[in-house]
């Protein structure tokens, strides 16, 4: 099983990151009332070997971090949004060179089959632990906030929330599809590494040093949620 081993940017990278802002740590403070966790896709098609149509060996190891951070994002009074990739016939056309040209025609039936809603791949891998007042929210992109594919900017925009903690799989696909749109929609966007998978450690990695030098910042669950303490 791959397992993706903590996250440490080389020197050279180090080095850059705190040429170009001062600093390695981008958000040295989170407010809780101003901050969302993104799940991404933590659902049995990506994170449950039997029947997945795209199984990310490491995302099933990553769900005691993710609920973790999730309780510890509710108690400082925070939002917890679970993203649920969503097939919907529109996006037939509406995505037609993802389905037509870049899936085999039965890789593309079996992700349409799983990914329906009310089937079993659908639903959240059953490790998780989701509470009534988090958020469910389909998507039907890899991005959660690319034109068409949620409600979520429009929903985050109207509590106030200005930052946000992106978790789940694949840390390199729709993770990351989603974390740079929210940076370019102006949210605090903070990647945090022992919560996300990937197929490979060198493509979670990779992602991820990407991340840091330019579309956001990179944190552990700990320091995010010492960032998040009460003061005083």
């Amino acid at each position: 099983m791959t397992t993706m081993r903590p996250f440490a940017p080389s020197t050279e990278l180090v080095q850059r990151v705190v040429a170009r802002r001062g600093r390695l740590h981008a958000f040295e403070t989170i407010k809780p009332q101003r901050t969302a966790l993104i799940v991404v896709d933590m659902q049995n098609s990506f994170v449950k070997k039997e029947g997945a149509h795209a199984w990310v060996q490491g995302a099933a190891a990553t769900c005691p971090t993710i609920n973790r951070l999730a309780r510890g994002v509710r108690e400082t009074g925070g939002t917890v949004v679970w993203i649920l990739n969503t097939y919907a016939p529109k996006s037939d056309q509406a995505w037609s060179h993802f389905h037509q040209e870049l899936s085999t025609p039965q890789g593309d039936a079996l992700r349409s089959s799983c990914m329906a809603e009310g089937t079993a791949g659908h639903e959240l891998y059953a490790d998780l632990e989701p509470e009534p007042q988090d958020w469910r929210v389909r998507k039907y992109f890899y991005s959660a906030f690319i034109q068409g594919s949620s409600d979520l900017h429009e929903r985050l925009q109207a509590q106030g929330i200005d930052t946000l903690l992106i978790a789940g799989t694949a840390t390199n696909v729709c993770c990351e599809s989603t974390a740079r749109d929210a940076m370019m929609l102006n949210y605090r966007t903070l990647m945090v590494s022992d919560a996300c998978s990937a197929m490979s450690v060198d493509e979670h990695e990779a992602c991820l040093s990407n991340f840091i030098f330019s579309f956001g910042d990179v944190q552990t669950t700990q320091e995010v949620l010492e960032r998040m303490a009460p003061k005083g």
